[in-house]
């Protein structure tokens, strides 16, 4: 059973569609990210699957059960973008009144409080008013809140906003821990690097349609192409594997080759293999996150309605005039 699925969901404000139909499946244990410009649709759909937002169109679902169900947001944590917690609390006062919202005994409260205020890496400073934290700490703050009744998914609205970058990667390897633990983290951040070093599939939202979505290493995989380095003083036979109908671009002391669509790379590397060159780099070419989202958010800017074909290149995608939509 997936955590979180949506399907053909539509939120409409009024004229403005904020959310065009976008599908996904979350699954258990994971931690997708959610990437998109400001105004994408992004927090949206968060506020859609917490049951504070009502969809216009579509379905969706959390843990099995409707979004807005109570028994569902019992077991959900939520860390929103634009939190503002009280400055004359401390974090154990603040914890506290959680901790009782939650449901949370008083024992419980009190020993719960400080481990997890130092996991977060905060506990030295839990009596200190919130008003004297930085903004780092007060996000570690709201995400020991989101995390402190043991949900089974969290919501994570940009977590690593205004936080230093060792602190980035101590939010990162939390979050890590939460998914060893079974938890299903879901992601918005809009810091490209971040999310690629820690999810395990992405989405990317663009004016609120879904664009495209697949694992980090599908969605930064350039197809077709191959960077592939000799052993010092041997020469690529650039010609010859020419003739072979591949094209060959020079990287430095490397080659990129560019397979046909109907080639592997395996009549190249026999090639070398007969004329006795020793290979000592073969890989098959990546691009960073931070390119597929812009090369997508400019191709939809361009051609309107864009998806990705099969090499995961942007397409510009023909809606059929007239097709009926679903309705509720």
């Amino acid at each position: 059973m997936s955590v979180i699925e949506t399907v053909e969901l539509r939120k409409n404000y009024g004229p403005v569609e904020a959310l065009r139909g976008v599908s996904i499946r979350v699954e258990p244990g994971e931690i997708y990210g959610l990437l998109g410009q400001n105004g994408a649709g992004k927090t949206t759909l968060i506020k859609i699957m917490l049951g504070i937002v009502h969809k216009s169109e579509g379905d969706a679902s959390l843990l099995g059960l409707p979004v807005g169900t109570v028994e569902a947001r019992k077991r959900v944590g939520y860390l929103p973008e634009d939190h503002a917690f009280p400055g004359y609390h401390t974090a154990r006062t603040l914890m506290d009144f959680y901790g009782q919202i939650y449901g949370l005994s008083r024992g419980e409260r009190q020993k719960k409080i400080p481990e997890m205020l130092e996991v977060v890496g905060i506990r030295k400073r839990m009596d200190h008013r919130i008003r004297t934290y930085s903004k780092g700490m007060k996000q570690r703050l709201g995400i020991a809140q989101a995390m402190f009744h043991d949900p089974a998914v969290i919501f994570l609205d940009e977590p690593t906003d205004g936080v230093d970058p060792v602190g980035r990667r101590e939010i990162r390897d939390l979050m890590q821990r939460l998914k060893s633990e079974g938890k299903t983290v879901f992601l918005n951040s809009h810091l490209l690097g971040e999310v690629e070093l820690i999810c395990d599939r992405v989405a990317i939202l663009h004016q609120g349609e879904l664009v495209r979505q697949g694992t980090v290493a599908d969605l930064t995989r350039q197809q077709n192409r191959f960077v592939i380095g000799l052993a010092g003083g041997q020469a690529f036979p650039t010609e010859d594997v020419t003739r072979l109908g591949y094209t060959v671009e020079p990287a430095g002391d490397l080659v990129e080759v560019v397979l046909p669509d109907d080639k592997t790379v395996d009549p190249v590397l026999g090639l070398l293999q007969t004329r006795g060159l020793n290979l000592r780099h073969l890989v098959e070419k990546k691009q960073s996150l931070e390119d597929v989202f812009v090369s997508m958010v400019d191709a939809a800017d361009a051609d309107g309605d864009v998806r990705a074909d099969s090499g995961g290149r942007p397409v510009k995608a023909v809606r059929q005039v007239g097709a009926p939509r679903r309705r509720k």
